[in-house]
């Protein structure tokens, strides 16, 4: 019980990689404050926290809007008197060729996956900097880290995530706040079928026939579970990586070696 007396917020936790996190908090535990636009889900993780033992908070939260997230953080205050912990996991896809691409969607997936990590940690920080501690983790992505011919905007988000990790890093080390991110690869979530869906598209094969051929190029030979990713992010924000900050962690079975 590491986190034993910690509250920690998971942006988009209601469901994947975000619940997986929520849960794996909780049994180190943590209070949990899900951060959730889609509500049934949100509700579902609440409870699969609270059969853990541990308190759990729903707050219906747009990341995108400076509002929510000013509540978000009311709110957890207010009801669990502290925050210690800020999961920024909250992320969208959309493949398109390069020459496709639209301001429109542009805008939506750096919104949405670089903007809104930035002022939700933002929004945090004052609490984190009063209590003289804190952890941030940020989920970029393998894509951070490598080029693609169909994913460019998603791309650019995450390294994105992946630069301004280590500038919060060090702007707030002085302040006891630790800030890393993790790359997944390949994870088998509600998000992976809309890349295997529409990356699929692209290449001329099927949803099923991608999700193979991707399969087969991890080293490590199998697809990723949200669970994986949920337990190095746990790790991060506990104080056994309590000396590690500004880092990127790569979770990706072995697809990104360096």
């Amino acid at each position: 019980m590491e986190l034993q007396g910690q509250v920690a917020i998971v942006t988009g936790a209601g469901r994947g990689i975000g619940r997986a996190t929520a849960l794996e908090l909780a049994r180190m535990g943590a209070d949990v404050v899900v951060a959730e636009l889609d509500q049934e889900g949100a509700k579902r993780t609440a409870g699969e926290v609270g059969a853990l033992g541990r308190r759990a908070l729903v707050v219906p939260t747009d990341v995108t809007r400076r509002a929510d997230l000013s509540a978000m953080v009311d709110r957890t205050r207010a009801e669990l008197s502290r925050i210690d912990i800020l999961v920024n996991n909250a992320g969208i896809y959309r493949a398109a060729a390069s020459l496709d691409v639209t301001e429109e969607h542009w805008d939506a997936v750096l919104d949405i996956n670089a903007k809104a990590v930035f002022f939700a940690s933002q929004a945090v920080l004052p609490a984190m900097i009063a209590q003289k501690n804190g952890a941030i983790v940020n989920l970029a992505s393998m894509a951070g880290k490598i080029g693609s011919k169909t994913n460019l905007p998603y791309n650019v988000s995450k390294a994105a995530v992946i630069s301004m990790t280590k500038s919060l890093a060090l702007a707030h080390a002085g302040d006891g706040i630790r800030v890393n991110c993790v790359c997944p690869g390949f994870v088998e979530t509600d998000m992976w079928d809309v890349v295997a869906r529409e990356q699929g598209k692209l290449m001329g094969l099927t949803a099923e026939e991608f999700t193979r051929q991707r399969a087969s190029q991890v080293p490590l030979g199998r697809m990723e579970r949200p669970e994986d990713v949920a337990n190095v992010i746990a790790f991060l924000a506990s104080p056994r990586a309590g000396y590690m900050t500004g880092q990127a962690v790569s979770v990706d079975g072995g697809l990104v070696m360096h």
